[in-house]
């Protein structure tokens, strides 16, 4: 894999917590790289460490010691600011919780990040709108999230984590709180995404339906990778 090709490499990253006077390992020098256009799945056992990686990688927290780059950026090395811009520029988040903004429509939830990041309103309009239709929301672009059901708030905060054109989203157990037939709709639009846009989908999940989908899982077990499998496909509908 060339450098180019290279969106996010973890080298000997570890992460400590203090509870009280004991210190509790999270991630135990862990070494990982994610290309361009994967679809990949981090899984392992309550404790293994696949939260705190997403959390790391997504700039949300600093290691104990380590590196991690994105795309040739060293965050360890980056002052607060600079992780915000980041994080708002080049990475995307789809949460468990969906957390989206109660008091913002479907549009402007997803509008959010360019927005911020000062895109014309009518350029922001045109994606927006387009992204909206393509993740099965044309229509609802003026609902609030209280007024659409937890899928249809996933399928908003999809479409809120792409708008930007992001280098990697971030996918921290976004089936967690939907039916089988939700979960398999939402994994359908993310593996539709992956695949004609190249977005690089990296989750975190105990979901087998995700495990089923993705196309590159990495098992982790006590803050190390423990297996690391490639696959030519992955199921589809």
């Amino acid at each position: 894999m060339s450098e180019n090709d290279i969106v996010v490499e973890l080298k000997g990253v570890t992460k400590e917590y203090r509870q009280g006077t004991i210190t509790v390992p999270a991630l135990r020098g862990l070494d990982l790289t994610i290309g361009r256009g994967e679809f990949t799945a981090l899984v392992g056992p309550s404790g293994s460490g696949k939260t705190t990686a997403l959390n790391l990688i997504g700039a949300l927290d600093r290691p104990t010691s380590g590196t991690i780059l994105l795309e040739g950026h060293d965050l360890t090395a980056l002052g607060g600011r600079a992780r915000a811009r980041l994080r708002r520029d080049r990475i995307g988040f789809v949460f468990q919780a969906y957390n989206l903004m109660p008091v913002l429509t479907a549009y402007e939830n997803a509008e959010s990040v360019l927005a911020l990041q000062g895109v014309p309103s009518a350029q922001r309009r045109e994606r927006v709108l387009a992204l909206l239709e393509e993740v099965g929301l044309s229509g609802m672009e003026h609902r609030r999230p209280d007024q659409l059901s937890g899928g249809q708030q996933q399928r908003v905060a999809i479409a809120r984590a792409i708008a930007a054109n992001p280098a990697i989203v971030l996918a921290d157990e976004p089936t967690a709180n939907v039916d089988s037939e939700t979960a398999d709709r939402l994994l359908a639009i993310m593996e539709k995404l992956n695949r004609e846009r190249q977005v690089t989908f990296l989750f975190s999940t105990h979901d087998p339906r995700v495990m089923e989908r993705a196309r590159r899982v990495v098992q982790l077990v006590d803050g190390r990778v423990a297996d690391d499998e490639r696959r030519e496909s992955a199921m589809v509908d």
